[in-house]
């Protein structure tokens, strides 16, 4: 049987590179601008120009994405000297490994959970935390006591207080308004939507009403603020932002900033 050779010299242009991979045309604009991913040349009527180095490149920088590194990790990671391609493909197969066997407990609970609501099962109400990793919650807290001090332990513990008390309706109409936040953001980020713009301000608005319902009282000038900065130094925040747009978690942060100056000072 003849092995089919693949044409190394092939150069393809951003368009091409964006229909191969699903990463948007305006995503891998971003990534040159930021020194993540180069074009191996521009053309003479300035089109980017990518090879199967970058190919290679941009696959790790999606692998890396799927683990939830923000950016400038995944930047550091592929500049590193000792960066073994090899060696990050096993470490990633295996991490992904473990993530997907979590996910199929999540996606055990979410089947359960519709089962109970329709009427048609009954689960424990420890069950209906399967699958989530009571390490992860105790770090994400951990990083806050540590980085935010004994404010954010008491807002914590405040918040656990308040939401013990939620029904599962309220929840799901809690998860449900932060996306739907998250998605208007990413829009008027794609729109080029200024910070103080009316259509943001009244974002931040419901974020605000949005972070309030969670917390034992509606967050100052200083903490919304604060948790916007927030947002941009935890790595699975900033993940988490980036994955639905690229320069979303900045995008956020100086949207929490601009309206707690102007609004709730």
């Amino acid at each position: 049987m003849t092995r089919k050779t693949k044409d190394v010299s092939r150069l393809y242009t951003v368009a091409e590179v964006a229909r191969m991979s699903g990463v948007s045309v305006r995503t891998l604009h971003h990534y040159d601008d930021l020194g993540l991913l180069t074009p191996a040349r521009v053309g003479d009527n300035g089109y980017r120009l990518y090879g199967r180095a970058e190919l290679l490149r941009l696959q790790q920088i999606l692998f890396h994405r799927e683990l939830e590194f923000p950016l400038e990790a995944i930047k550091a990671v592929l500049a590193a000297p000792d960066f073994d391609r090899l060696e990050a493909l096993r470490r990633q197969k295996r991490a992904l490994s473990d993530k997907a066997a979590r996910y199929r407990r999540l996606l055990r609970t979410l089947d359960a959970t519709l089962a109970e609501l329709e009427g048609t099962t009954q689960m424990s109400d420890q069950d209906l935390y399967a699958g989530f990793t009571p390490e992860q919650q105790a770090g994400h807290e951990a990083w806050l006591s540590d980085r935010y001090g004994e404010g954010a332990r008491d807002r914590i513990a405040g918040a656990r207080a308040k939401m013990k008390r939620w029904s599962k309706g309220d929840f799901a109409a809690f998860k449900a308004e932060g996306e739907a936040i998250e998605q208007a953001m990413a829009r008027a980020l794609g729109e080029g939507l200024p910070v103080d713009s009316a259509a943001v301000r009244a974002l931040m608005a419901r974020h605000h009403a949005w972070v309030a319902a969670s917390w034992p009282a509606p967050p100052t000038a200083d903490a919304f603020a604060g948790l916007g900065a927030m947002y941009l130094e935890h790595p699975e925040f900033t993940a988490r932002y980036e994955a639905i747009a690229a320069g979303l978690s900045e995008y956020l942060a100086e949207a929490m900033a601009s309206y707690a100056l102007a609004v709730l000072t």
